[in-house]
């Protein structure tokens, strides 16, 4: 066993917000970077505000030196333009740029922030053992990515709207001037008529999308999550495609993969029902801005109250504000993406922070469950250990056991008694039942399953994991290669491949011995480990193992009685409680 994780106070898990996504990276030991980045980004946008403000003035005077015929400003004008436009192009490259850069640092902090939690306790086990959330790998890789990005996009565009908004609103506000108007007989003025114009504009149409496209946040969501299934489905076709074509499986697969994707493409129907209600509704509002603005500016044109020029003046600045108070309408299918978005990783949070969830709420663990306690002794121990069934049904009863250093015990009892079930407890894992396991808190332990776990990377690596390569010399890997009849692969020691499909499955067997062998751990479990190996070469295994590792305890669990008993000092049956398969 390795030492026990250390004790943690109980986290806040009743609430989780967008915020409480959002807030952590701008207070954590980045923020002084992440605020200078976001502060520059702020100035830029405000540079460029300023310019949008500088080219509307512009607009006026060269359409009234276009409507005067005025040939000696034209040139100046021009000049002015051609400056503006250069440090418009400039500062939005590098506004760009440093909001790429700020994004992908906060998606990077995200990332090894979320890889240390979901890693951290056995909480990827859990999460998949008792299903509590659905694609989490898409979460980590897709999701925080898209929360980063997204969310500084947003926010930077809403404060450049709103910066935008306020310095337009005050042009539309006295250069559109007062409308005269008769109400009953009396005549009346509207100050800044134009602006109120502007955000009833926006306002009605604010309000129509929302009632149009509301759904859209339901469907984005769902749509990630059909999206991951299919996506994870065939890449369960590629990691198993020789066992399937063993089975000639290649038309079942096929019938999964359109089921699969027969998901994807109901939930497309509804996006695309609700997109194009959103898209007649977007694009009716933006065909209508155009000309708006010139109609309700009209009565003061032709009333001669100002020049041709002012007039396009006044309709560049009601398009910047309609732009501004529209923002949520331009923007609102994105909002629905990043809505979706949060809400997938606001449950990936409640789970990663409850990883006991099903654990607190099963019937097998009412009474407290297995208790797995690390104690300064040099024995494993059991004490009125009882194996269930998360729905509280008994697999079996161990007896009460001490697994002492040097001793060597095989475990026997008919299929789907509980045999891996037992080992799954005593690794902490099953905490399905109850009574109590005490493990010596400083042990080194090793629990080789039948398909060992093979990670990419070289064979040293493979070979050395869950360790550094570089714990263990060349030489000690090369030894434990041999030993373990393995030589074939000793110079390909430093190759990197996906060493999974190379080796055969008594191969990996075999790999999986010399981890024992280089690693010597204090407790070995072996769960029918060797059960891709012929008689003979699994007696070599175990006379290796037994030989090379006097002091340390093994556990066996296996069907080949006959062999294993050979090796053994101690017997623990397994008796079935009822007829089901674990």
């Amino acid at each position: 066993m390795s030492n026990p994780p250390s004790g943690a106070a109980p986290r806040e898990t009743d609430s989780i917000s967008a915020w409480s996504l959002i807030r952590p990276y701008w207070v954590s030991e980045e923020r002084r970077t992440a605020w200078g980045l976001l502060i520059t980004i702020i100035v830029l946008d405000l540079l460029l505000v300023g310019i949008d403000a500088r080219l509307n003035t512009w607009n006026r005077d060269f359409y009234n030196a276009l409507e005067g015929r005025n040939v000696r400003e034209f040139p100046q004008l021009m000049l002015v333009f051609s400056a503006l436009a250069f440090a418009f192009v400039a500062i939005s490259v590098y506004n760009r740029y440093l909001r790429q850069m700020l994004g992908f640092r906060w998606r990077q902090w995200l990332t090894t922030r979320y890889l240390e939690e979901w890693l951290a306790d056995k909480t990827f086990y859990r999460m998949e053992r008792d299903r509590l959330t659905d694609n989490p790998d898409q979460r980590i890789a897709v999701d925080l990515g898209a929360l980063a990005t997204t969310t500084l996009s947003l926010t930077l565009d809403l404060l450049s709207t709103l910066e935008t908004l306020v310095w337009f609103s005050t042009v539309l506000w006295i250069t559109g001037g007062a409308l005269a108007v008769v109400m009953g007989g009396t005549p009346v003025e509207i100050p800044g008529y134009m602006l109120w114009a502007a955000i009833f504009y926006a306002i009605a149409g604010s309000v129509l999308t929302n009632k149009v496209a509301h759904p859209l946040v339901s469907i984005n969501y769902q749509m990630q999550r059909v999206e991951a299934d299919f996506r994870f489905g065939l890449i369960r076709v590629r990691e198993n495609a020789e066992q399937i074509a063993f089975y000639d499986g290649m038309r079942a697969e096929e019938r999964i993969a359109q089921d699969l994707f027969g998901r994807i493409r109901d939930n497309w129907w509804r996006v695309m029902k609700y997109t194009r209600r959103y898209s007649f509704v977007l694009n009716f509002y933006a065909q209508i801005a155009d000309i708006f603005p010139i109609v309700v500016a009209s009565p003061r044109y032709f009333a001669g109250v100002f020049s041709f020029g002012t007039l396009m003046q006044i309709a560049d600045a009601f398009g910047s504000v309609s732009e501004s108070l529209s923002w949520f309408i331009n923007n609102y299918d994105t909002l629905a993406q990043w809505r979706a978005t949060v809400n997938r990783l606001c449950e990936f949070r409640r789970v990663a922070q409850q990883p006991h969830l099903k654990e607190s709420v099963s019937p097998a663990t009412e009474h407290g469950g297995i208790n797995l306690h690390y104690v300064d002794e040099s024995r494993l121990t059991t004490h009125k250990l009882t194996l269930a069934l998360p729905n509280g049904e008994t697999l079996a009863s161990v007896r009460d056991i001490a697994v002492k250093p040097g001793s060597r015990w095989l475990v026997r009892g008919p299929s789907g008694s509980g045999k891996s079930t037992l080992l799954r407890a005593l690794a902490g894992l099953w905490p399905f039942g109850s009574g109590s396991i005490d493990a010596p808190v400083n042990a080194h332990t090793m629990f080789i399953p039948q398909q060992s776990y093979l990670p990419a990377g070289t064979l040293k690596s493979v070979l050395t994991y869950p360790a550094p390569d570089t714990h263990f010399s060349d030489a000690a890997c090369r030894e434990a290669l041999h030993l373990c009849r393995l030589a074939d692969y000793v110079e390909r020691m430093h190759e990197s491949t996906n060493w999974w499909r190379i080796l055969s499955p008594g191969e990996q067997q075999r790999l999986a011995a010399a981890r024992v062998l280089i690693q010597k751990p204090d407790y070995v479990f072996l769960d029918e480990a060797t059960s891709a190996l012929d008689s003979e070469s699994e007696a070599h295994l175990y006379h290796l193992l037994t030989e090379r590792l006097p002091n340390a305890a093994i556990f066996i669990v296996t069907h080949r009685k006959s062999l294993a008993e050979l090796f053994h000092h101690e017997t623990l049956d397994i008796a079935r409680a009822c007829e089901h398969t674990v």
